[in-house]
Protein backbone atom coordinates (compact mmCIF):
# COMPACT_ATOMS: atom_id res chain seq x y z
CA UNK A 1 0.00 0.00 0.00
CA UNK A 2 1.07 3.55 -0.54
CA UNK A 3 1.81 3.13 -4.24
CA UNK A 4 -0.50 3.38 -7.24
CA UNK A 5 -3.20 0.74 -7.75
CA UNK A 6 -1.27 -0.80 -10.65
CA UNK A 7 2.00 -0.97 -8.72
CA UNK A 8 0.22 -2.42 -5.68
CA UNK A 9 -1.35 -5.10 -7.92
CA UNK A 10 2.02 -5.97 -9.47
CA UNK A 11 3.65 -6.12 -6.02
CA UNK A 12 0.87 -8.43 -4.84
CA UNK A 13 1.30 -10.70 -7.89
CA UNK A 14 5.10 -10.88 -7.63
CA UNK A 15 4.95 -11.59 -3.89
CA UNK A 16 2.85 -14.70 -4.66
CA UNK A 17 5.91 -16.28 -6.25
CA UNK A 18 7.78 -18.76 -4.01
CA UNK A 19 10.66 -17.09 -2.20
CA UNK A 20 9.54 -13.57 -3.08
CA UNK A 21 8.27 -11.61 -0.13
CA UNK A 22 6.49 -8.27 -0.25
CA UNK A 23 9.69 -6.26 0.22
CA UNK A 24 11.50 -8.07 -2.61
CA UNK A 25 8.44 -7.60 -4.83
CA UNK A 26 8.39 -3.87 -4.02
CA UNK A 27 12.07 -3.59 -4.92
CA UNK A 28 11.48 -5.40 -8.22
CA UNK A 29 8.55 -3.16 -9.13
CA UNK A 30 10.49 0.00 -8.30
CA UNK A 31 13.42 -1.27 -10.40
CA UNK A 32 11.07 -2.09 -13.28
CA UNK A 33 9.70 1.46 -13.10
CA UNK A 34 13.25 2.79 -13.52
CA UNK A 35 13.74 0.84 -16.75
CA UNK A 36 13.39 2.61 -20.09
CA UNK A 37 10.05 1.78 -21.74
CA UNK A 38 11.71 -0.46 -24.37
CA UNK A 39 13.45 -2.57 -21.72
CA UNK A 40 10.24 -2.99 -19.71
CA UNK A 41 8.40 -4.09 -22.86
CA UNK A 42 11.24 -6.52 -23.71
CA UNK A 43 11.02 -7.98 -20.19
CA UNK A 44 7.25 -8.39 -20.46
CA UNK A 45 7.61 -10.07 -23.86
CA UNK A 46 10.28 -12.42 -22.55
CA UNK A 47 8.01 -13.49 -19.69
CA UNK A 48 5.19 -14.21 -22.15
CA UNK A 49 7.59 -15.99 -24.52
CA UNK A 50 8.94 -18.26 -21.77
CA UNK A 51 5.42 -19.06 -20.63
CA UNK A 52 4.31 -19.84 -24.18
CA UNK A 53 7.31 -21.94 -25.31
CA UNK A 54 8.50 -23.76 -22.20
CA UNK A 55 7.17 -27.21 -21.38
CA UNK A 56 8.23 -30.41 -19.66
CA UNK A 57 10.61 -32.83 -21.34
CA UNK A 58 8.62 -35.93 -22.30
CA UNK A 59 11.29 -38.15 -20.75
CA UNK A 60 12.71 -36.52 -17.61
CA UNK A 61 10.33 -33.55 -17.03
CA UNK A 62 13.10 -30.97 -17.25
CA UNK A 63 12.24 -27.60 -18.80
CA UNK A 64 12.52 -27.56 -22.58
CA UNK A 65 11.19 -25.99 -25.73
CA UNK A 66 11.36 -29.30 -27.63
CA UNK A 67 9.94 -32.76 -26.90
CA UNK A 68 13.22 -33.80 -25.30
CA UNK A 69 15.45 -31.51 -23.27
CA UNK A 70 19.11 -31.05 -24.31
CA UNK A 71 20.24 -33.56 -21.67
CA UNK A 72 17.90 -36.35 -22.79
CA UNK A 73 18.75 -35.76 -26.45
CA UNK A 74 22.52 -35.77 -25.80
CA UNK A 75 23.69 -39.18 -27.02
CA UNK A 76 27.06 -38.81 -25.27
CA UNK A 77 25.46 -39.08 -21.81
CA UNK A 78 25.63 -42.34 -19.85
CA UNK A 79 22.17 -43.85 -20.33
CA UNK A 80 22.78 -46.47 -17.65
CA UNK A 81 22.79 -43.89 -14.83
CA UNK A 82 19.66 -42.15 -13.63
CA UNK A 83 19.64 -39.35 -11.06
CA UNK A 84 16.31 -38.53 -9.36
CA UNK A 85 15.91 -34.91 -8.26
CA UNK A 86 13.08 -32.81 -6.86
CA UNK A 87 12.87 -29.85 -9.26
CA UNK A 88 14.54 -28.43 -12.41
CA UNK A 89 16.72 -26.12 -10.30
CA UNK A 90 18.20 -29.19 -8.57
CA UNK A 91 19.12 -30.64 -11.97
CA UNK A 92 20.68 -27.30 -12.93
CA UNK A 93 22.81 -27.28 -9.76
CA UNK A 94 24.13 -30.79 -10.47
CA UNK A 95 24.87 -29.85 -14.08
CA UNK A 96 26.84 -26.78 -12.94
CA UNK A 97 29.00 -29.10 -10.81
CA UNK A 98 29.84 -31.07 -13.99
CA UNK A 99 30.26 -34.29 -12.01
CA UNK A 100 27.29 -36.31 -13.31
CA UNK A 101 27.00 -37.40 -16.96
CA UNK A 102 23.93 -39.62 -16.78
CA UNK A 103 20.23 -38.89 -17.23
CA UNK A 104 17.78 -37.30 -14.80
CA UNK A 105 14.22 -37.71 -13.58
CA UNK A 106 12.44 -34.75 -11.98
CA UNK A 107 9.84 -35.71 -9.39
CA UNK A 108 8.14 -32.32 -9.25
CA UNK A 109 8.48 -31.99 -5.48
CA UNK A 110 8.77 -34.14 -2.38
CA UNK A 111 6.43 -36.14 -0.20
CA UNK A 112 4.71 -33.86 2.30
CA UNK A 113 1.70 -35.41 4.03
CA UNK A 114 0.98 -32.15 5.90
CA UNK A 115 0.55 -30.40 2.55
CA UNK A 116 -1.37 -33.30 1.03
CA UNK A 117 1.48 -34.32 -1.29
CA UNK A 118 1.75 -38.06 -1.63
CA UNK A 119 3.36 -40.26 -4.30
CA UNK A 120 0.34 -39.67 -6.55
CA UNK A 121 1.08 -35.94 -6.75
CA UNK A 122 4.70 -36.57 -7.75
CA UNK A 123 6.09 -38.26 -10.86
CA UNK A 124 6.78 -41.53 -9.04
CA UNK A 125 4.62 -43.62 -11.39
CA UNK A 126 6.48 -42.17 -14.38
CA UNK A 127 9.80 -42.94 -12.65
CA UNK A 128 8.83 -46.56 -12.07
CA UNK A 129 7.61 -46.91 -15.67
CA UNK A 130 10.81 -45.35 -16.99
CA UNK A 131 13.01 -47.62 -14.90
CA UNK A 132 10.96 -50.63 -15.96
CA UNK A 133 11.37 -49.76 -19.63
CA UNK A 134 15.00 -48.67 -19.44
CA UNK A 135 18.31 -50.41 -19.07
CA UNK A 136 19.59 -48.56 -16.03
CA UNK A 137 22.43 -50.07 -14.05
CA UNK A 138 22.19 -47.59 -11.16
CA UNK A 139 19.72 -45.05 -9.78
CA UNK A 140 21.01 -42.17 -7.69
CA UNK A 141 18.49 -40.47 -5.42
CA UNK A 142 19.45 -36.81 -5.02
CA UNK A 143 16.60 -35.29 -3.05
CA UNK A 144 17.47 -32.42 -0.72
CA UNK A 145 18.53 -33.16 2.88
CA UNK A 146 15.29 -31.84 4.37
CA UNK A 147 12.81 -33.91 6.36
CA UNK A 148 10.59 -34.22 3.29
CA UNK A 149 13.54 -34.94 0.99
CA UNK A 150 14.77 -37.71 3.27
CA UNK A 151 11.27 -39.20 3.50
CA UNK A 152 11.00 -39.11 -0.29
CA UNK A 153 14.41 -40.79 -0.68
CA UNK A 154 13.43 -43.51 1.80
CA UNK A 155 10.11 -44.10 -0.01
CA UNK A 156 11.82 -44.28 -3.42
CA UNK A 157 14.51 -46.60 -2.07
CA UNK A 158 11.82 -49.00 -0.88
CA UNK A 159 9.98 -48.82 -4.21
CA UNK A 160 13.15 -49.55 -6.17
CA UNK A 161 14.54 -52.24 -3.87
CA UNK A 162 15.08 -55.60 -5.52
CA UNK A 163 15.16 -54.37 -9.12
CA UNK A 164 18.60 -55.84 -9.73
CA UNK A 165 20.73 -52.70 -9.65
CA UNK A 166 22.09 -50.42 -6.94
CA UNK A 167 19.98 -47.56 -5.66
CA UNK A 168 22.25 -45.02 -3.99
CA UNK A 169 21.76 -41.78 -2.11
CA UNK A 170 23.68 -38.66 -3.06
CA UNK A 171 26.44 -38.04 -0.51
CA UNK A 172 26.42 -34.76 1.39
CA UNK A 173 28.50 -33.09 4.00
Amino acid sequence: MGYTRSTDRLIAELSRLPGVGRRAAQTMVLDILKLPQEEAVRLARLILDVKKKTRDCTSCFNLTEEDLCPICSDQSRDRGLLCVVEEPHDLAALERAKSFRGLYHILGGVLSPLEGIGPEQLRVRELLERIGAGAFREVLIATNPTLEGEATALYLGRQLKGLGFPVTRLARG
